[in-house]
């Protein structure tokens, strides 16, 4: 059997804030008990559609450069309105791109972790 994305860590310098952006950013609650420390979203979900857990995790560095891996995010055809509702949850704008017949924006969420909407 081949695996599959159980769950997607963000190391935090603030947990809560991450967990708490995310959450609305993914209409997804945040599972009961978050702390400083931890918090998770969809871990708790009895039926899960498949769709991994995000895990948030207090680390003691800050983030110093560009992510290696990052979340593509579908905005569902209006790029423009959930890029608006990001940043109004916290998000940065960044720059636009259109290249192999597609476009995309890169954003940063209030960590700094970079991410693409299209």
């Amino acid at each position: 059997m081949p695996v599959r994305i159980a769950n997607v860590t963000f190391d935090c310098e603030n947990t809560l804030a991450t967990a708490r952006f995310w959450s609305a950013a993914f209409g997804r609650p945040l599972d009961p008990d978050p702390t400083e420390f931890f918090a998770s979203i969809g871990l708790t979900e009895k039926d899960r559609d498949g769709t991994p857990s995000v895990f948030f995790i207090l680390v003691p560095e800050k983030k110093t450069v560009k992510n290696r891996t990052h979340l593509d995010l579908d905005s569902g055809g209006d790029r423009e309105t959930e890029i608006a509702r990001l940043v109004g949850l916290g998000a940065k704008r960044g720059a636009d791109h259109d290249e192999f017949g597609h476009s995309w924006t890169v954003m940063n969420d209030p960590e700094g972790n970079e991410f693409c909407i299209s």
